[in-house]
């Protein structure tokens, strides 16, 4: 298995974003191109690489999409004059894209839109597939011309050719879906129909809302919330929607009879925006719950209980609330500091960490800290801020972490390195806070991860190695990444 360099554009050693998915068709055929940018910047924190727009005109000559992409924030991808050439469309998609190292090009970013016998396709995914060689090796030898290396034109592929053969547009989904393994959430457009599927596991979220006499797909509520949609459901593991102006059709064919899923329990942790509900799941409920569970594992005497931001803010919260020491701000975050930015020289990096937080110095100084932060990925990240955090004057630092430790990489859209890379690999916690220069350190345990999600299942495969689909053969996350 091939080791990937994991090391960050800004230095960091944190986790990335997963990509986020939009989808709106408006009956009462008005521009949906301004909706589906707002929903993407609601999604920002999913993917700050790259993003896209793809809309149709349902009455229109059937075929014909304007699309906008390219590299960079939603509003530097999408000026006004952008916006303004993506008018006359009733029925689009959208995507916010994050990426593994190697496969950063305009030409990989999304939606992907694609012209075949039936008409056109575009296609938004969030997640990875795990027999992307296999499929991408079948299509060429069949004579298939890749334009991308991403795994999601595969998925657009295989629908595209389902769809010489199947009856409707969602038949050829479906068909598709027999085929891929892995974690995937998408939102297609056809001429006449907004389609959403889910994996089976259910890793990646997708749910459905509705505004006035518009049908809404989304990777989050939050998003809903942002263009003021009402919250429907979310879409069942294994389900495919379908969209049209005769209301929702749904199939569950494929969805698990024995109720078994496997959500990646890092949308709780992690990636998803504290304000979101994942399958009936309040994500700041379940991060408050981690943190209330440390405090009860982990307890220490200490004088301010603060969080590493902004993930580790509500669990900091949760972490107060059960020991009774108070609950404080410790950092100032950068706001105008997206998730990578441009440095002149390698030997910058040893500052990357301060360019993004300061400790507020007046806070901290002669004080017994708990920080709490939601993972350790490499070491050097938490190692720093810890320093920063003495060199403030902090009398002592606890760090208590929201998630187990990272023992294992994942192959279903998280950004986990190989295991000689994992900081928490063949090492005891004790080495490990010696190594982040820490007084204490504690982690979640992970029988509290059910608990945080109650009783919700999730795939825990990152922290205990049971992972609930065969891993593949060879590691592929930096070449054929979303």
């Amino acid at each position: 298995m091939r080791n990937l360099p994991y090391v960050t554009s800004d230095g960091f050693d944190g986790l990335h974003e997963e990509c986020g998915v939009f989808g709106v068709y408006d009956f009462d055929r008005n521009d949906v191109a301004p909706t589906i940018y707002y929903g993407l910047l609601a999604l920002q924190h999913r993917g700050q690489e790259s993003c896209g727009i793809a809309v149709s005109d349902t009455e229109g000559p059937k075929g014909r999409v304007k699309v906008h992409k390219g590299m960079g924030l939603v509003p530097e991808v999408f000026t006004a004059d952008a916006l303004n050439g993506l008018s006359g469309g009733d029925i689009g998609v959208g995507h916010v894209r994050y990426s593994t190292a190697g496969s950063s090009t305009r030409e990989n970013a999304q939606p992907l839109v694609l012209n075949y016998i039936k008409g056109t396709l575009a296609l938004a995914h969030n997640g990875n597939l795990v027999n992307t060689p296999e499929l991408r090796r079948e299509l060429e030898y069949d004579g298939a011309i890749f334009q991308t290396t991403i795994d999601s034109e595969i998925i657009a592929y295989h629908i595209a050719r389902a769809r010489v053969k199947a009856k409707t547009a969602e038949e050829a989904v479906g068909m598709a879906m027999r085929k891929i393994v892995g974690a995937y959430s998408l939102v297609i457009m056809s001429p006449r129909k907004l389609i959403g599927a889910r994996d089976p596991f259910g890793f990646r979220p997708l749910c459905i809302g509705k505004r006035e006499n518009a049908y809404i797909l989304a990777s989050e509520t939050c998003a809903l919330d942002t263009v003021g949609a009402e919250f429907i459901r979310d879409v069942r593991p294994g389900e495919i929607v379908c969209i049209t102006r005769d209301g929702i059709q749904s199939d569950t064919s494929l969805c698990p009879k024995d109720g078994k899923a496997a959500r990646c329990i890092f949308e709780y942790i992690y990636f998803a925006r504290p304000d979101t509900r994942f399958d009936g799941v309040s994500v700041y409920h379940a991060r408050l719950a981690a943190g209330r569970f440390l405090a009860k594992d982990h307890p220490v005497e200490a004088d301010l209980v603060v969080g590493v931001p902004e993930s580790g803010n509500a669990a900091a919260q949760g972490y107060a609330q059960e020991s009774g020491i108070p609950y404080g701000t410790a950092f100032v975050k950068n706001s105008y500091i997206g998730r990578t930015f441009i440095k002149p020289k390698q030997k910058s990096r040893e500052s990357s960490v301060q360019v993004k937080l300061n400790v507020l110095k007046e806070s901290v100084a002669g004080k017994r800290i708990v920080m709490v932060d939601d993972s350790i990925v490499r070491g050097t990240t938490c190692g720093r801020i810890v320093g920063m955090l003495r060199k403030a004057g902090a009398r002592e630092v606890h760090v208590r972490i929201s998630a187990p430790p990272f023992l294992h990489p994942c192959y279903f859209g998280t950004d986990i390195p190989s295991e000689d890379q994992l900081i928490a690999h063949g090492r005891t916690v004790e080495e490990i806070c010696r190594e982040i220069g820490a007084d204490s350190l504690g982690y979640l345990y992970l029988d509290r991860l059910p608990q945080m999600v109650e009783g919700l299942p999730v795939c825990t495969a990152c922290f205990s190695g049971d992972y609930p689909i065969a891993p593949p053969t060879e590691d592929i996350r930096g070449e054929y990444a979303r």
